[in-house]
């Protein structure tokens, strides 16, 4: 069975109540009968990449920063590059025609070729079997298209309400929500 959502954005709604998704917009870098994976795109953290992978530095997208990619094993690490379309070797893994996760212990100089710049994660966001399918059908999560530069904003901040503009319609709408309703 392919990866049906892989590589496409979940969109938290405002009422999925759990903390850790608040706002957030998850990329699925996997999705099967057995589950799914992903990293939450717009929750940068304050450590920058030099501080923990200095070979990746000069590759890291802005912000150069580590991301907290969800809350599941937040010392695991997760890597997604840029690259140019297709690619698809031992050191990076294809999550759409030009993303890609990158295997952490390759040499970063001699991905060069094929990586334009990476974004680095720290913990990941991970569902049991049929978990996320539930989640969904629950109203938890809005799927839509992720866009190449989703991954690597330059303004993460933004990213929960440029996603939704950009799709139209009713989910345009949502993104004017309060962020504390009871404040109006």
């Amino acid at each position: 069975m392919p990866d049906p959502l892989r590589g496409r954005l979940l969109v938290s709604t405002p009422g999925l109540r759990d903390p850790h998704f608040d706002r957030s917009v998850v990329l699925l870098v996997d999705h099967d009968e057995n589950g799914a994976l992903g990293v939450i795109l717009n929750r940068p953290s304050a450590t920058p990449v030099a501080d923990v992978l200095p070979s990746w530095q000069d590759l890291a997208s802005d912000p150069p920063l580590v991301f907290a990619g969800g809350p599941v094993d937040g010392t695991a690490a997760i890597c997604l590059g840029s690259t140019r379309p297709g690619v698809d070797t031992e050191a990076v893994r294809a999550v759409s025609p030009t993303l890609g996760v990158v295997d952490l212990d390759s040499d970063p100089a001699l991905l060069a070729a094929d990586v334009a710049y990476v974004r680095i994660f720290a913990g990941y966001a991970g569902w049991g079997a049929g978990q996320l399918d539930a989640e969904i059908e629950a109203g938890g999560w809005f799927v839509v298209d992720s866009l190449p530069g989703d991954a690597f904003t330059a303004a993460p901040g933004q990213l929960w309400r440029v996603v939704l503009r950009r799709q139209g319609g009713r989910l345009a709408f949502v993104a004017t929500y309060p962020e504390d309703p009871g404040a109006n």
